[in-house]
């Protein structure tokens, strides 16, 4: 019997020290007695009995496994995250996707205006009274007017979650009962979000069809990329929403894109796109200053996406392989 204790003591000893961690144990340990005893009754010599015993529940390894929990000494200091913790996590998520859905539409809305206040201004129908080069540069000035509280707004929401930055790192644990109310509500969730995901898509693909419908009428043909925008704008929001709560979910057990190894992958990703879009904005007001291309240089926007779209998937391919 010592012998079977023992063996627990190991498989225990590195993980979080946690009263539910101390029931899960004692949990083991009853049901691994209750089947000593019984191959005991039936027979059994008992280093026997003790060798099926450990047989038969040598999977607890797998079990710690699927509840995102390894016997390693890098977890031996890990928090354990409780139920209200994590509703609070989730919640602040919930909260910041809002803030940062509302500073990528201030963006999207600063490009269109800016779009749209050249081309009336280009057509005379405002700054009349205005020197040429004020033309040129109200547009912008409008645009950065609506850069400023969105930048503001992406750094506020970094700040709610600065105090759970251990749970985005990874370096937590949580108990089985929270791992299993998260993953019986996880279908649920992402079944809600896939439907948001459907209309965003939509709105993204009717955006072109406007795009091509305003575009067949000449005299408003430069206003297309503004409404295009507009909706683009919206959708992204309901993209960013929507993914808030599920990816706090995965994010708290550790799964898809939030297991440790793909972690490490995206902060090769953050990096190259800390890298390349201050670039793709150095290119857009480039040309806008340089040589007034205040209406055509938007287009290095979603090139840009497009190709660091292609980055990232044949970045992930390859290291999935």
């Amino acid at each position: 019997m010592e012998t079977i204790k023992s063996y627990l003591d190991n498989i225990f000893r590195n993980l979080p020290k946690s009263k539910e961690m101390e029931r899960l144990k004692s949990e083991i340990l009853y049901n691994m007695e209750e089947r000593y005893n019984e191959l005991k009754d039936n027979g059994k010599l008992e280093n026997e009995a003790i060798g099926i015993v450990i047989s038969e529940f040598g999977n607890i390894d797998e079990l710690l496994d699927e509840m995102g929990i390894s016997p390693s000494k890098n977890n031996e200091n890990y928090p354990v995250v409780d139920n209200e913790e994590a509703m609070e996590f989730v919640s602040l998520k919930k909260k910041a996707s809002y803030l940062i859905a509302t500073g990528v539409g201030l963006i999207l809305l600063g490009v269109s205006l800016l779009i749209f206040l050249s081309q009336m201004a280009e057509r005379n129908l405002i700054f009349q009274s205005l020197p040429e080069d004020a033309k040129g540069t109200l547009p912008v000035i409008a645009l950065f007017l609506l850069i400023v509280p969105a930048v503001a707004l992406f750094i506020y929401s970094g700040t709610k979650l600065e105090r759970f930055k251990f749970i985005e790192e990874g370096k937590f644990e949580i108990s089985s009962d929270l791992r299993n109310i998260l993953n019986s509500e996880l279908p649920s969730i992402t079944q809600k979000q896939s439907i948001h995901t459907i209309i965003g898509v939509s709105l993204c693909i009717f955006s072109v069809v406007v795009l091509l419908a305003i575009v067949s009428f000449e005299p408003f043909a430069d206003f297309g990329v503004c409404v295009m925008l507009l909706m683009i704008a919206v959708a992204v929001s309901i993209f960013i929403t929507s993914g808030s709560v599920p990816d706090s979910y995965k994010e708290l057990l550790k799964i898809d894109d939030y297991k440790p190894k793909t972690q490490k992958q995206d902060k090769v990703i953050g990096a190259v796109a800390g890298i390349v879009w201050p670039i793709a904005v150095c290119i857009f007001l480039f040309c806008g200053f340089v040589f007034n291309l205040w209406h055509i240089c938007w287009v290095v926007f979603p090139i840009t996406g497009i190709l660091f779209g292609g980055f990232t998937a044949l970045y992930k391919a390859i290291k999935a392989d």
